[in-house]
């Protein structure tokens, strides 16, 4: 009887071990499971997934897909899934709380095409590799900015040479102008930038008929242009291995680019003195021959050297005319701005000298506008798209490894949450209540991204932006004709462009 009983106490003591352990793994593989929620998001279509829904201003679909699925969700481009992030916090979550968690670039075609899949902007994997780039190429940055100038009335060098293509560009303007003539200023404005960029990266300036110089500006264009049909194969990869007219051209503008920088920084090499650093390029090369052999340092490439010169030249000849143009067909959309400008141009600089980098300090309206044309046209709708560096959780959700990250800054610069009236163009919002820049309203304008892949260009691109448009404003006034209805609907790219337009300069001297 014992015996029995103590059998049945035994097998009850393990039913109930059993019972418990069962009950335990039941948690905690339901708790896993509530963990890995499935990502919201749109029904795709077999083999397309929703490339059709997104249309011709994926930005725009994206941002309206948000108010039903949230600031994290999932879309399929092709064979591919990719994460959409929105809103200024979550974003801010993914580029700067889990920024190392999401450093990385996805494996894509386009991208694997410039630099030979070496870009440090486009393809290079986050890494140590990466980081001692971005700090040879930060240090480098810091030292041409604080190059001397060859005329002691500029601050530094690059200052000089934005100052000088900003004149030509609005004598350029003025004499365009003749006889109440209205002219579009793309190839004007792309040659006088164009030129600061070759300045910066290989110390030269062309003269705007320089044929060589010309076909190095519409390779780029032409370049620009075809991406976006490459960016197609990114997503549906068997399509690279069709016949396409269009990869070949890519093909062909992109060996242009190439044998135009290697011979150029070949040059360099030939010709390089330590102590005389004429350009980026320069200070590169002058970082890497100094390094210690035994170091880390020894790890970057010349052909690295190379290819970050490329994206440095690629991000300049691209982001700063597209804000030039965006500015002037604002000013030329709304006359009442010029005045305010030139009254701030007129009070802090006037006509005996050239607007200087140091400026931006004191003509708080100037900046305002610059960042609200930022914020409206948005015109990098997107950054470069990321990638997961491992397996990390997002707002609740598993994100695998290797998952390609869309983060839509467009959404962020027209969320009614932060912005009163987005739709509207209203310099005033970047300003206080004692017509000061507003920091904190800056701070929430997202073009340049954030965190540990945040453009290293940003200053320099602000600062040429600045001096390009008040020595314009300087110089003379902008006007459209009376009957032209302006457009403000972009052309879709990786930097948005308004669609053509005309204009005319009045000279105020």
């Amino acid at each position: 009887m014992r015996d029995r009983l103590t059998k049945s106490t035994m097998f009850y003591i393990s039913e109930v071990t059993v019972g418990f352990i069962t009950f335990l793994f039941l948690f905690l593989f339901l708790k896993q499971q509530r963990n890995r929620i499935k990502l919201p998001g749109p029904w795709g279509l077999p083999m397309i997934g929703n490339i059709l829904q997104l249309g011709t201003l994926p930005h725009l679909t994206l941002a309206k897909m948000r108010k039903c699925y949230g600031n994290v969700f999932q879309i399929h481009i092709g064979t591919k899934s990719v994460v959409v992030v929105s809103g200024y916090e979550m974003i801010k979550t993914v580029l700067v709380t889990q920024g190392k968690c999401f450093a990385n670039r996805p494996d894509f075609y386009s991208l694997s095409l410039i630099g030979n899949g070496e870009s440090f902007t486009f393809s290079l994997k986050y890494g140590e590799s990466w980081k001692l780039l971005r700090k040879i190429l930060g240090n480098a940055l810091r030292s041409f900015s604080q190059e001397k100038a060859k005329n002691s009335t500029f601050s530094c060098l690059l200052e000089e040479h934005a100052s000088a293509e900003a004149v030509e560009l609005a004598k350029d303007f003025d004499n365009y102008s003749k006889d109440n003539s209205y002219f579009n200023g793309r190839g004007l404005i792309s040659c006088a930038v164009a030129n600061v960029v070759c300045a910066i990266c290989f110390g030269k300036r062309y003269e705007h008929d320089d044929k060589d110089f010309h076909s190095l500006i519409e390779i780029n264009n032409e370049l620009q242009t075809a991406s976006g049909s490459v960016s197609l194969l990114d997503f549906i990869p068997i399509l690279r291995y069709f016949p396409s007219a269009t990869l070949k051209a890519v093909h062909k503008f992109i060996s242009g680019l190439n044998n135009y920088f290697e011979r150029s920084i070949q040059e360099h090499y030939d010709t390089y003195n330590v102590n005389h650093i004429r350009d980026i390029t320069d200070a590169l090369i002058n970082l890497c021959q100094t390094r210690d052999p035994t170091g880390k340092t020894a790890c970057v490439t010349n052909k690295q050297i190379i290819n970050t010169v490329q994206d440095i030249f690629g991000a300049g000849i691209d982001t700063v005319p597209t804000a030039l143009e965006w500015s002037i067909l604002y000013l030329i959309t709304y006359p009442e701005i010029q005045p305010r400008i030139q009254e701030e141009i007129d009070t802090y600089i006037g006509f005996s000298k050239l607007p200087r980098f140091e400026d931006r300090h004191s003509m708080h309206f100037t900046e305002a506008f610059i960042n609200e044309v930022f914020r409206h046209s948005s015109f990098v709708p997107f950054t470069v798209p990321h990638c997961t560096t491992a397996d990390t959780f997002l707002n609740g959700y598993l994100i695998p490894k290797d998952t390609c990250i869309f983060v839509n800054m467009y959404q962020v610069n027209h969320d009614r949450d932060l912005w009163k009236n987005p739709e509207l163009f209203m310099p005033e919002r970047f300003l206080d209540e004692l017509g000061q820049l507003n920091k904190e309203a800056v701070e929430k304008l997202l073009l340049f991204g954030m965190g540990v892949r945040k453009c290293m260009g940003e200053q320099i691109a602000r600062n040429k932006i600045f001096v390009f448009l008040t020595t314009i404003l300087q110089q003379v006034t902008l006007q459209k004709r009376l009957d032209d209805k302006i457009c403000l609907t972009p052309h879709y790219g990786l930097a948005m462009k308004p669609a053509p337009f005309c204009f005319r300069a009045v000279s105020r001297i």
